[in-house]
């Protein structure tokens, strides 16, 4: 099993201040918890690349990166809502967090790898077709799938997402295309409050209430996301990888460790492995207790390298 991790020190670049959540720390953390386990070492190392503003417009509005370039900073920060905030270097960042999911999406289509894991930020899975919010600028996942439908012999795609907060940027873009399913967990009512009611067949929504036990994060998997996988055979998995479910997160008030990440990711890659032949494309979305993060990253990706 080979499973490819693409990550890139200038994503480190992307600071809003100290006490913002989505703080540098966070890649760093993931970094050193996979170099003194060891598991780095059996891990495809590859540097991240830019995406071009062309991969940007498949999920974004053919405007939006140029309104986020207009509000970029020279000195700073910017904010262009309350929670999401713009340095001289943010864009970079974004760009190449973007660029990962199509590189590493390239990678396990070509058969290169078996699998592959973004560890990215800024995250993308709240910014909407023209609407960048949630700390989030471009849609990393929904660039990624939408690179994937334009390749051979992929007509279906599927996307996965376990964060804390509703995906309502993948919704928002993926909402009218059925030939990509959507499911998400995600603790309700919480942020972003936005399309946790749409009724779609191609989107499975799963609120879990606050301080609910981690079982039913388990049972909703089990029950919802696993039958519309198998029901719409995709060609490829996309996961949107956030962790901030975890206990000890700040973020949340869901009850889930690192044990209920692991149990997730191998419930997913058995899944794409009698639907897409086990191709599977993750992308880094939350998670803001550095420690937790770290290991809930280890977990995920003794998984998906078959440890």
């Amino acid at each position: 099993m080979t499973t490819a991790f693409i990550t890139h020190h200038d994503q480190g670049l992307h600071n809003m201040g100290p006490e913002h959540p989505d703080s540098p720390i966070r890649l760093l953390a993931i970094q050193k918890v996979l170099q003194k386990t060891g598991l780095i070492e059996h891990l495809k190392q590859m540097e991240s690349v830019h995406v071009t503003p062309e991969q940007i417009q498949l999920a974004h509005a053919n405007l939006h990166q140029k309104r986020l370039e207009m509000k970029v900073p020279e000195e700073g920060v910017f904010y262009a809502d309350e929670d999401t905030a713009l340095c001289p270097d943010s864009l970079h960042a974004a760009s190449l967090a973007a660029g990962s999911a199509i590189l590493a999406t390239n990678q396990v289509l070509s058969e290169k790898v078996d699998n592959a894991f973004c560890s990215v930020r800024p995250p993308g899975h709240h910014a909407e077709h023209n609407a960048a919010m949630g700390f989030c600028f471009f849609n990393n996942v929904a660039i990624g799938a939408m690179h994937a439908l334009l390749q051979p012999n992929v007509n279906r795609v599927a996307i996965v997402d376990f964060d804390v907060h509703h995906c309502n940027g993948t919704v928002d873009i993926f909402k009218d295309k059925p030939e990509v399913l959507v499911c998400s967990t995600f603790q309700h009512p919480y942020y972003p409050e936005r399309y946790a009611n749409i009724q779609r067949d191609n989107i499975i929504n799963c609120p879990i209430e606050a301080h609910t036990r981690a079982s039913i994060f388990r049972e909703k998997l089990e029950k919802y996301w696993l039958p519309a996988i198998q029901q719409h055979k995709p060609d490829i998995l996309f996961i949107s990888a956030g962790f901030d479910a975890h206990h000890e997160d700040p973020m949340g008030d869901l009850n889930l460790t690192e044990e209920d990440y692991r149990w997730a990711t191998q419930l997913l890659a058995d899944a794409a492995r009698t639907t897409c032949g086990g191709r599977i494309v993750s992308v880094l979305e939350g998670g803001y207790n550095p420690v937790s993060l770290a290991f809930s990253v280890q977990a995920h990706l003794e998984v998906l390298a078959g440890y």
